[in-house]
């Protein structure tokens, strides 16, 4: 499998690719094409131009929740994008906002559904030979509370938002899983012990957002669960702080994230 970083709040020296505050990974998974989150803006389609990559060969788009700055880039690929398949929690385009103003998806399921095939679950399922959804998040430990972020539109109104179709995927191999992440509002040791459980492999690696902005008795918590895993491969990036990836190097070494850098497992 070869993940490419299509956008990242962070660009590097020597590679003349843009960053946003958003993400987008591209996955190929032998003949699987793989689209996780796709931005915020035209970031991604430019990214992608200039990296080389056929977004017009994408077999599948996986959407990690309905944040905007991972669904935002889905208006500027439309005319790109075949008709795919859509992988996701059933509750990611319903409409979000904060401050009043939207943070959601701009497009709706039944709007996505007339050009896509919608594959929305709470449970986990596959999306290529090695790759796996995982669906909905329990909580399964003390210190990673569901936070409130916005509102969600229900048939009752605008109603507190807890992200709670936040996800992430797995790739598997013999030896143990890899973990892809979009923001991990279900908290990232959940998803990783949901994971473990689920396949009852050792983790190899991590990459994708951690949702952590402050060294705080949280993120220590979470240091000092990363360190019982043995992981050798961390990536976090997109809404990990500088501070808590410098926290977490100080235990664990961390690898640098941006856009343009390419990861094979």
């Amino acid at each position: 499998m070869q993940l490419t970083v299509l956008v990242d709040n962070n660009t590097a020296i020597d590679k003349y690719y843009l960053g946003e505050p958003g993400l987008s990974f591209y996955i190929e998974d032998d003949s699987e094409k793989i689209l996780f989150d796709c931005g915020y803006s035209d970031v991604c389609k430019i990214n992608a131009e200039r990296m080389g990559v056929d977004l017009s060969r994408i077999t599948t788009l996986v959407f990690s929740h309905g944040h905007d700055d991972h669904t935002g880039g889905l208006a500027y690929l439309q005319t790109i994008l075949p008709p795919a398949k859509i992988v996701a929690h059933p509750d990611t385009f319903r409409e979000k906002r904060s401050n009043g103003k939207n943070a959601g998806s701009i497009f709706c399921t039944e709007e996505l559904a007339e050009k896509y095939q919608l594959y929305l679950s709470r449970e986990p399922q596959k999306v290529s030979d090695h790759l796996t959804f995982l669906g909905e998040i329990p909580k399964l430990n003390d210190f990673e509370p569901r936070i409130q972020f916005g509102e969600y539109k229900s048939p009752e109104g605008f109603v507190p938002d807890f992200v709670m179709e936040d996800s992430a995927l797995v790739y598997e191999r013999e030896d143990g899983i890899f973990i892809i992440t979009g923001c991990s509002h279900a908290g990232i040791c959940n998803i990783i012990a949901y994971a473990k459980n689920l396949f009852q492999k050792p983790i190899l690696g991590i990459i994708g957002g951690f949702h952590l902005k402050e060294v705080n008795e949280r993120t220590k918590q979470v240091i000092g669960y990363l360190e019982t895993l043995g992981a050798t491969e961390l990536y976090p990036c997109h809404c990990t702080s500088f501070a808590v990836r410098a926290a977490i190097h100080q235990k664990i070494p961390c690898r640098e994230v941006s856009s343009g850098m390419k990861i094979t497992w």
